[in-house]
């Protein structure tokens, strides 16, 4: 393996997050404050996606219940993902296409937050999580990557995307898990305060 290859993953990564900081700044900050209303509220985040997405959806839910860098009490999360027996029924008895959606139904309540993750916003399952998430008056947060794809045309106007600047699924996977340091670190300060 060339060093320079190597280095190349390190000044192409460095450089997208350095266009991010402008671009997702903003929507980053949006999406903290309506998370921790609802929190504050009494509702809970919901969390979907697939594959690295998946893991992404797991580790935010899991510094939620658990913690991110301080202490706190827990918080209400819930990884969509992670429940293999129920994602294999729903996809046996209806369609891949509906093991979110089905799960939103049934769990969210107006005022609860979908973090809806997908890398190119194209998955299908993905976007019928967020018609459900409107269909049960939730607030949608997209995390998304190369121009946001079909979410762009599901997202309502109170809807929050961040969107990063990229194309390379790699780049956009590493914007998504600071993203969500971000998100866990700004619910943490409001909570706690600053540190």
């Amino acid at each position: 393996m060339s060093v320079e290859r190597i280095q190349q993953h390190f000044r192409e990564s460095a450089e997208v997050i350095h266009e991010a900081i402008e671009a997702l700044s903003m929507p980053i900050a949006a999406a903290i404050d309506a998370m921790f209303a609802a929190l504050a509220n009494g509702n809970r985040i919901l969390a979907c996606g697939n594959g690295g997405s998946a893991a992404d959806a797991q580790q935010f839910a899991a510094k939620l219940l658990g913690r991110f860098e301080r202490e706190r009490p827990e918080l209400p999360a819930i990884a969509l993902t992670a429940d293999s027996s129920v994602l294999t029924a729903i996809a046996s008895h209806y369609a891949f296409e509906q093991i979110f959606s089905k799960q939103v139904r049934a769990l969210g309540q107006p005022g609860d937050v979908l973090f809806a993750l997908s890398a190119a916003g194209d998955a299908a399952n993905v976007l019928a999580a967020i018609d459900a998430a409107h269909e049960r008056e939730m607030v949608v947060i997209a995390l998304s990557g190369n121009g946001g794809g079909a979410i762009n045309d599901v997202l309502s106007d109170t809807d929050i995307h961040i969107c990063v600047p990229s194309a390379r699924t790699a780049r956009i996977h590493e914007v998504h898990v600071l993203t969500i340091h971000c998100l866990c670190d700004g619910i943490d300060a409001m909570l706690l305060g600053e540190d």
